[in-house]
């Protein structure tokens, strides 16, 4: 099979990017062929053979609203001229040209209509800017979703918000985006070593702490509530609320501002559970990652992914703003008496080798597997129908002056 993805990035250390990534890998493993329409692949698929990059240069633009434009247009008439194609994958409104496969990362629809999106806390240039930005999205991406044969959803939250705006149920699959089970594994690490406090209770937050969307003004609400609990706070608190917010309701000793970390895991090895009611996401890596590691799980029904909580490894609050029931639970774990032998909670143990026992079934491997799958049976269903069409070996030509590499 010829199969084409059209995506910014084909990398890890990018969320998409790591999707498109280990779908890229599977396929190759497989034996199929890629072209790969991206500004940015790692290195070892630019030097596979079985890999042929085209490479759409955006960084000169000023606004990521313009770039996303011009790779969109750039992609789609490189599209046009393509030959032999079996099956094309894109993401969103990235391409102004049909594809087959639609993955869904994100609905701007909903966003734009969430109380936290930034034009409603933005009412300067920015967020402005913001608005645009989200609104034109919103029209690109349901043309393209209307196009695609099959759309997939990386949450049952994107499944039903594509319902929302009129995407057929029969068209809609959902696949998890994965997790690295071999960097997220529970253990242990220093808290010396990371700066943390050492024989308290830990809770982990993680997430862009600039904006009211994750929430962590109701986590520290909560935890005013909580008073054997000490926060670690991961993110760039550069122009942040929230060390303020902290300070102000005496937090002070018991939140811990760490910035923004590369040493997520060694992080989570740290700690004791993972608490992240956001206001809205689509489907977060970070929670899956959470899951990995090991760690009790308390999130809430508007974050993407928290079908996978089950009560035997978290909780999942059905209003992400209660800051009673967010204590509540906080302290439901915080408060269990029972431990083991080496003094841990019976309880947060159980639920962590649950959590582990749910990321399990969510690897890369797996979710990669399942895309793959997925592009064999349509191509498979197509080949049924025409039978008398067989794909010839051309390829995407490559654009006047560009190459397959940097």
């Amino acid at each position: 099979m010829k199969l084409c993805i059209v995506t910014h990035k084909v990398k890890r250390g990018d969320g998409q990017g790591r999707v498109n990534y280990e779908v890229a890998k599977e396929a190759i493993h497989r034996g199929h062929h890629l072209t790969l329409l991206a500004s940015e692949i790692a290195p070892e698929l630019e030097n596979d053979s079985q890999v042929n990059w085209i490479k759409i240069p955006v960084n000169g633009y000023p606004t990521e609203l313009i770039r996303n434009f011009i790779f969109a247009k750039k992609s789609a008439d490189l599209l046009k001229k393509s030959r032999g194609i079996d099956l094309v994958k894109v993401n969103g409104a990235i391409s102004m040209a049909a594809a087959d496969v639609n993955a869904v990362h994100f609905v701007h629809s909903s966003w734009l209509r969430s109380p936290v999106h930034i034009s409603r806390n933005r009412r300067d240039l920015y967020g402005l800017y913001q608005w645009l930005f989200t609104a034109l999205n919103a029209r690109w991406e349901k043309q393209a979703f209307q196009t695609a044969k099959v759309v997939v959803a990386v949450s049952e939250k994107v499944a039903q918000e594509l319902v929302d705006i009129g995407v057929p149920r029969s068209r809609i699959r959902v696949i998890v985006n994965g997790v690295d089970l071999q960097e997220f594994a529970p253990g242990t690490a220093s808290h010396q070593k990371l700066g943390l406090p050492e024989n308290v209770t830990l809770a982990l937050f993680a997430g862009d702490i600039r904006t009211p969307r994750k929430n962590l003004d109701t986590v520290l609400h909560a935890l005013v509530k909580v008073p054997d609990l000490h926060l670690v706070v991961v993110g760039n608190t550069e122009g942040s609320p929230f060390p303020q917010l902290a300070a102000s309701l005496g937090l002070t000793e018991r939140v811990h501002f760490v910035g923004y970390r590369r040493d997520i895991a060694e992080i989570m090895r740290a700690v004791d559970l993972f608490v992240f009611p956001s206001r809205y996401e689509a489907c977060t890596l970070v929670l899956l990652e959470a899951l990995a590691s090991g760690l009790p799980v308390i999130t809430a029904t508007a974050t993407g992914g928290a079908e996978l909580v089950t009560p035997e490894c978290g909780v999942v609050l059905p209003n992400s703003d209660d800051a009673d029931a967010l204590a509540a639970a906080l302290l439901s774990l915080v408060s269990d008496g029972s431990a083991n032998a080496k003094g841990e909670r019976i309880l947060m143990q159980q639920m962590g080798q649950a959590a582990r026992s749910v990321a399990e079934q969510h690897s890369w491997t797996t979710m990669a597997q399942t895309y793959v799958d997925l592009f064999e049976e349509l191509s498979n269903a197509e080949h049924r129908s025409h039978p008398d069409l067989s794909p010839s070996s051309r390829s995407l030509p490559l654009p006047f002056g560009a190459t397959g590499a940097n």
